[in-house]
C-alpha cells in the first residue's frame, strides 16, 4: 500500500523536515533489522525496549520517513530535513494509519477470531474469495493491536477483500481490533479454553469473543458456530448465521465422512471435498461456504477453491515418517477443546492400525489446568494404541488414562529429547503418530527425528 508523505501530513499534522510531494512510502515496518524500500519507521515503545533507539538502523536498512512520540528527543544525527512525523503514542498513530488507509481503500474486510481455528478458516475463506475478488489476508500470526495494523497497511494496491485473523488474550482486545478494521463480515470459530486464566470461564472467553460486533458494519453480518451454546446469540441490530452439524442451525453440514488425506460432507445436498484432516475443520469450511455464497460465489467455484486450498504450518500437517509412518503436526496450539477434536481425528483413521498420541503441555488455563488437561483423558481409549505425554502438565493426562483404565499403553516423559527414541521405535507403515502442544511446548522440534528427508 503506498502512501505519499502529502498523505501522512494530514494524517499527522505535527511534523518537520521536507514534505516533498514525490516522495512514496512503500511499506510501514517496525523492526528496524529489516531491509525495506521507502519504508515509514514506526518505533515501537515496549517494557524493556525502545525502537526509538534503533532509527539510525531503520535508516540504514531503508526508513525514508519515521512517525516519532513528540517526547523523545530527536537523534543530533538525524538530517533536518528527514521526515518527522510527531504522535503521542506510536501505537496509536500505528492505529489511526491503518484506519486512514481503510477509509480511503475501502476493501470488504472480513475480520476472523475463535479459540480454535481461526487460522485454518482465514486460510479457507481465502481461497474461496480469490475465486472472484482480489484477496489479501493476514500474514503469519500478525493478529493483535500491532499486527492487524502493519496487516492493513500491507495490503497490495487494489485489494478488493481484506481478511483480518483478530488474536486476544483479555478482553476489550477484540473491541479495539474491531474498531480498528471494521469489518463488513465477521466469524467467530469457536470457543475453547485458550487463555481462560485471563477470562476466568469459557463464558468470559465467548464475551471477549463476541466483542467483534462492536465495529462491525450497520448492515454487517456475523457468522458463528452454531453447536456452541454460548454462540447462539442474536445481538440487536445484527444478523447472525448459526454454522454447525445440528439440525437447528442455518446452515447444517452432513454426511461427514473421513479419507485419508481429508473429508467428504454435504451442505444443501452439494457435496464438497476437503483436503484437511478432522472432522472439525468441516465447520470451518462451513463458515468459509456460508461466507462465499453471501458474496456471490458458486458452489463449483467453492468446491474447486477447496481443492487448491494451502493451509498455514503445524495445522494438522502430514507428514512422511521414518519407515512410511503418518506424522501429524499439530503443534502450533492446543487446548483441551482443540487437543480432543485431534484425538477425535487420529481415532476415525480406520486405514492406521497403530494410532500413537504424543501430547504435551497446554498453557494459560489458569487454576482449573490439572482438571482441563485431566479432562482430555476422556477421548482416550482404542482405537488409540500407544499415548506419550511429554511435560509435568501433560502428564497429568497420562495419569488420568491411567486411573481410568482405559488403555493399556501409557508413557510419560519430562523431557522431548527422552521421549524421541522411545516414539521411533513405533514408527511402521501402519502407524499415525499425533504431535500436539501448545506453542511454547515447542513440540515440534520432535518433527526432525521423525520425519524421513527433513
Amino acid at each position: 500500500m503506498k502512501l505519499s508523505i502529502t498523505d501522512l501530513r494530514q494524517i499527522f499534522p505535527n511534523n518537520r523536515g521536507s514534505i516533498n510531494e514525490n516522495i512514496m512510502i512503500d511499506e510501514v515496518f517496525t523492526d528496524s533489522r529489516k531491509p525495506v524500500r521507502k519504508g515509514l519507521f514506526i518505533p515501537i515503545t515496549g517494557d524493556r525496549f525502545d525502537g526509538h533507539d534503533f532509527l539510525m538502523d531503520a535508516i540504514h536498512n531503508g526508513a525514508v520517513a519515521v512517525l516519532w512520540q513528540k517526547d523523545k528527543p530527536i537523534p543530533s544525527f538525524v538530517p533536518t530535513e528527514f521526515p518527522i512525523f510527531f504522535v503521542s503514542d506510536t501505537i496509536k498513530g500505528l492505529q489511526a494509519l491503518a484506519r486512514n488507509v481503510l477509509e480511503k481503500t475501502k476493501p470488504l474486510v472480513i475480520g476472523i477470531t475463535g479459540s480454535n481455528g481461526k487460522t485454518t478458516t482465514k486460510d479457507l475463506v481465502s481461497a474461496v474469495l480469490q475465486k472472484k475478488y482480489k484477496t489479501y489476508k493476514t500474514q503469519g500470526n500478525l493478529n493483535n493491536h500491532i499486527g492487524m495494523p502493519l496487516t492493513i497497511l500491507s495490503m497490495p494496491e487494489g485489494t478488493e477483500v481484506l481478511i483480518v485473523e483478530m488474536g486476544m488474550s483479555n478482553f476489550c482486545e477484540i473491541s479495539l481490533l474491531s474498531r480498528i478494521a471494521k469489518p463488513h463480515y465477521g466469524i467467530i470459530t469457536n470457543i475453547g479454553e485458550s487463555h481462560i486464566e485471563f477470562l476466568g470461564s469459557r463464558q468470559g472467553i465467548a464475551r471477549a469473543k463476541l466483542e467483534i460486533i462492536d465495529g462491525l458494519q450497520p448492515e454487517g453480518k456475523l457468522f458463528v458456530d452454531g453447536d456452541e451454546p454460548l454462540l447462539k446469540v442474536k445481538p440487536k441490530d445484527i444478523s447472525v448465521i448459526h454454522c454447525g452439524i445440528e439440525a437447528t442451525n442455518d446452515i447444517v453440514i452432513s454426511n461427514i465422512q473421513v479419507k485419508r488425506n481429508g473429508l467428504l460432507f454435504t451442505i444443501d445436498d452439494v457435496v464438497y471435498e476437503l483436503p484437511l484432516l478432522g472432522q472439525h475443520n468441516a465447520k470451518n469450511a462451513c463458515l468459509a461456504i456460508a461466507l462465499g455464497l453471501e458474496l456471490g460465489l458458486t458452489t463449483d467455484q467453492i468446491r474447486a477453491a477447496f481443492s487448491n486450498t494451502h493451509i498455514t504450518g503445524m495445522r494438522l500437517e502430514q507428514l512422511r515418517g521414518k519407515n512410511e509412518a503418518l506424522i501429524i503436526n499439530d503443534a502450533y496450539n492446543s487446548s483441551p477443546t482443540s487437543m480432543k477434536a485431534a484425538i477425535e481425528t487420529i481415532k476415525a483413521m480406520d486405514f492406521y492400525d497403530k494410532k500413537v498420541l504424543v501430547l504435551g503441555d497446554s498453557y494459560e488455563l489458569g487454576p482449573e489446568e490439572e482438571a482441563l488437561h485431566r479432562s482430555v483423558a476422556s477421548v482416550i481409549e482404542p482405537p488409540i494404541t500407544e499415548l506419550i505425554c511429554i511435560g509435568e502438565k501433560a502428564n497429568w493426562i497420562a495419569d488420568e488414562v491411567r486411573k481410568q483404565a482405559k488403555l493399556a499403553s501409557v508413557y510419560s516423559f519430562l523431557r522431548k529429547e527422552e521421549a524421541l527414541p522411545f516414539i521411533l521405535e513405533l514408527l511402521a507403515p501402519d502407524t499415525v503418530v499425533l504431535l500436539k502442544a501448545s506453542r511454547g511446548a515447542r513440540l515440534e522440534s520432535l518433527v526432525r527425528g521423525l520425519v524421513e528427508d527433513c
